[in-house]
């Protein structure tokens, strides 16, 4: 098709990678797969996604997924023009079709696309060579309205692990995560069982034998660990992110080792990103909590780019899913080397329970705490926090003091929770056959998602989107039962107050108490 007849897709436009180097011109000849993201049919209720309702993956298709006749005629078009559709699911809206690059261009178009090298986002010293597109993309005019979102074209790293490694003999003091547990008053009588939490993971892998020698470590029969590999990714050790792995699976099977957990393994892409949390959300049997230790600044992704993930999370919150996403390791700026402020994505979506760090002095036999600080560790290791520039503010952080941030539109707060993350008060974990210490908020997001099964086990039903009654009460300067108040430290721009901050958000939990505030509910 004539790239006049072609028409611009809303929120596609992409600029290049700050430190890309060229790498040749893409091969017309290469075939690749792309995902195609559709309207809605209806949108969902607020109530339904803040609520406690929850509707079943079936009536989600039903009521908000893809529209049949949206379906036919995007998979009808796309075969029109010599394209293999792969995949086709109407509850997430998702159609995948395959063509070399030279076919898809008769129905996707970029300014420009070529071959480049980057570092990789999970080890910096490394280069990886990808696709990269610039400027907007341009789609079937049919398409128009319809198809909402188009990735796959731009394969770039979209994210980093959000973990900090330190030596064991480097690290000022460290936990397992039973100990963890204990000091932050899980709920007894809980381990999680007859719930699923979902982990993301984009890279690396699970060594073998590790599993069973950290657990046996532990005194902890192994949990049980399912591996799904999305589109083109794989459970692949030897990668630099084996720690993330790891360090996910090890919270999570210390914390509640009843769960059952699956672990997603995508390529990391925007693609792979929202690939992997989509079939994460709407897997059978649904999950009662997601894991998400990956991110990246707001600004590095396209507005479509967020928009696709924000709605996969208000479908999990929808059906019960409770989605903990770290919010970074590098402080308020998240690593922009200018300093400017920037908070983390997906953490900054209002739909994620983002969770935030802290530096933890603690008596693990006895669980006593002498001293809880905001992580800072100086050098840019400290969590991460302040006020996302692309989503407003949810109505229920409306009254706990977030700052005002452009001065005319009031902006979501992140963290909403926190949890022990400094690497100088990290995580035994072990890795490869090695003992190990890790920090990060990679850590809190699976502390998180344990400790929500072990809620819901109590409870009797899923949680979903905890933030509404998390808030509950909440006001400048108080933070409401279930949480200990986090008071001393900074990140940067933003320092801890009495109350939700910038830094901490509710602060550290209580799961003894939160169980008995939500019982209430």
């Amino acid at each position: 098709m004539d790239n006049t007849q072609m028409v611009p897709l809303r929120g596609s436009e992409r600029s290049a990678h700050a430190d890309a180097r060229p790498a040749g011109a893409v091969n017309d000849s290469e075939r690749i797969e792309i995902m195609l993201v559709l309207r809605r049919r209806s949108e969902i209720p607020d109530d339904l996604v803040e609520g406690p309702n929850t509707i079943t993956r079936d009536e989600l298709a039903a009521r908000y997924g893809a529209d049949p006749a949206d379906i036919d005629m995007v998979k009808r078009t796309a075969e029109q023009h010599g394209l293999t559709v792969t995949h086709i699911d109407p509850a997430s809206r998702r159609i995948k079709i395959s063509g070399t690059l030279g076919e898809l261009r008769s129905v996707v178009q970029a300014d420009s696309l070529t071959n480049v090298m980057t570092p990789d986002p999970a080890d910096q010293g490394r280069m990886v060579e990808h696709r990269q597109r610039t400027g907007d993309l341009r789609i079937l005019p049919e398409w128009d309205g319809v198809v909402i979102g188009v990735t796959g074209l731009d394969n770039r790293p979209q994210a980093r692990p959000h973990m900090q490694r330190m030596q064991p003999h480097a690290a000022h003091t460290s936990y397992s995560p039973v100990d963890l547990g204990k000091i932050y008053r899980f709920p007894p009588g809980t381990d999680g069982s007859g719930h699923t939490i979902g982990v993301i993971e984009l890279g690396g892998g699970i060594p073998e034998g590790d599993l069973d020698a950290y657990f046996t470590k532990l005194g902890i029969p192994t949990p049980q660990v399912e591996v799904v590999e999305v589109g083109n990714g794989s459970n692949a050790p030897g990668d630099p992110a084996d720690g993330e792995v790891m360090l996910d699976i090890e919270v999570i099977g210390a914390l509640a080792p009843g769960a059952r957990q699956v672990v997603y393994f995508a390529e990391n892409s925007a693609q792979g990103f929202a690939d992997a949390i989509s079939t994460a959300v709407f897997a059978d049997p649904t999950p009662t909590a997601v894991s998400i230790s990956w991110g990246q600044r707001e600004d590095r992704w396209t507005a479509q780019g967020r928009a696709i993930l924000d709605a996969t999370l208000a479908d999990a919150a929808a059906m019960g899913v409770t989605v903990c996403v770290a919010a970074g390791d590098n402080g308020s700026s998240d690593g922009d080397p200018t300093g400017k402020p920037h908070t983390d994505f997906p953490a900054s979506s209002p739909r994620a329970l983002a969770c935030g760090g802290t530096r933890l002095d603690a008596d693990p036999v006895s669980g006593t705490i002498t001293s809880e600080i905001v992580w800072n560790d100086g050098d840019g290791s400290a969590s991460g926090g302040g006020v996302s520039r692309a989503f407003k503010q949810p109505s229920w952080q409306a009254n706990v003091g977030v700052p005002n941030g452009d001065g005319q539109v009031r902006r979501r707060g992140v963290p909403d929770v926190a949890g022990d993350a400094s690497p100088r008060s990290g995580y035994q974990v072990l890795i490869h056959g090695q003992d190990e210490v890790i920090g990060g908020t990679s850590a809190v997001a699976p502390l998180w998602a344990a400790l929500t099964v072990r809620l819901a086990e109590a409870l009797g039903r899923p949680l979903g989107m905890l933030q509404p009654v998390l808030y509950d009460g909440a006001t400048p300067g108080v933070s409401p039962a279930g949480f200990r108040d986090i008071t001393q430290g900074d990140i940067g721009d933003f320092a801890a107050t009495s109350g939700w901050d910038a830094c901490t958000g509710l602060g550290v939990p209580d799961g003894q108490a939160l169980l008995a505030r939500l019982a209430t509910v």
